[in-house]
């Protein structure tokens, strides 16, 4: 086998082979919480793989910002030196990347069955992508043309960066999320965590009872049901205030060959947020509201997208 890879979320870790040619196999799903650390989850996923069989090389996507050797996650207490990982799992090469930029790198492994279109004109094949997605955690990415042809993903934590508030609506439910954690960035309110931040900022400026044990499934599948108009409204900012983050990530890096939303929260609910306000959002940028219009939004379905740019890594493909 050519090696190991693994999605390294806040809740969840996603481990898997990679054979020789580039194949996907032995796909397995562990929880965070339930190791001390990543090297006791490698070995605990490893532990089911025959001796003799132990892979040569790994790929390792991290929610976190790789700036050097040591990665301390953003939404997990884990920690790890890269180069000690390798020896202790006794790799010949680990490469450890942002979850995001592994998204990046399998997004032009996508097909047709993989994605699901929302909204927009035809792609510009030689201008930049955007991604973004929504999960413990939202994380951003983008893959820019290089002299001579190819594709480079963009390192980013984007996700941090303020949440700007579009309408007054949008204004008083900011300034009681400020009131509770001072700076309030997009992945405050764009992402699990956050869904459940914005129910209680939207309980509280509507004076309504809300539920103090909500989840974030749980808010969805009520604003969905049509059980909870609380809900309803959260889920309804959320979709709209993802369209102007999407956008300005569209405008920021000239996004023409278009947006590709993934994540933990979109793609189960595809269908009901294609025909969510996160379009006509996107779209409400006054003078470049067609510049945005032409750019077209798609949300990628296939399961676990960063594997395909991790395999690419590991495999040399």
């Amino acid at each position: 086998m050519a090696g190991l890879i693994a999605d390294i979320g806040g809740t969840n870790v996603r481990f898997a082979l990679v054979g020789d040619d580039g194949s996907i196999s032995r796909v397995q799903p562990l929880r965070c919480a339930s190791f001390p650390s990543l090297i006791d989850a490698c070995e605990a996923y490893l532990a089911g793989i025959a001796a003799g069989s132990r892979p040569r090389h790994g790929a390792l996507a991290v929610a976190s910002p790789i700036t050097g050797d040591e990665v301390r996650m953003t939404n997990h207490p884990w920690s790890f030196s890269i180069e000690e990982t390798r020896r202790q799992l006794s790799l010949e090469t680990l490469d450890v990347i942002n979850d995001f930029i592994a998204v990046a790198l399998g997004v032009p492994h996508l097909s047709g069955g993989d994605v699901q279109r929302v909204g927009g004109g035809e792609a510009d094949p030689h201008a930049a992508i955007g991604i973004l997605g929504a999960g413990t955690g939202l994380g951003m990415s983008g893959l820019v043309r290089i002299p001579g042809g190819g594709r480079i993903p963009l390192s980013s934590e984007g996700g941090h960066v303020t949440l700007p508030a579009f309408d007054d609506r949008e204004e008083v439910v900011l300034a009681a999320l400020r009131r509770r954690f001072g700076h309030v960035s997009a992945e405050r309110v764009l992402s699990g965590p956050g869904l459940v931040n914005l129910y209680h900022a939207v309980a509280e400026v509507r004076a309504l009872p809300g539920d103090p044990a909500i989840t974030p499934p749980e808010c969805t599948g009520r604003a969905l049901d049509g059980s909870c108009p609380i809900s309803a409204e959260t889920l309804d900012l959320f979709c709209a205030m993802l369209g102007t983050v999407a956008a300005n990530l569209a405008l920021t890096i000239d996004a023409r060959g278009g947006i590709f939303i993934g994540g933990g929260i979109v793609p189960q609910m595809a269908e009901s947020f294609s025909q969510s306000s996160f379009r006509s959002r996107f779209e409400s940028k006054g003078r470049f509201g067609p510049y945005l219009a032409a750019i077209p939004t798609s949300i990628i379905v296939r399961p676990l997208p960063a594997f395909a740019g991790l395999a690419a890594l590991v495999s040399g493909s």
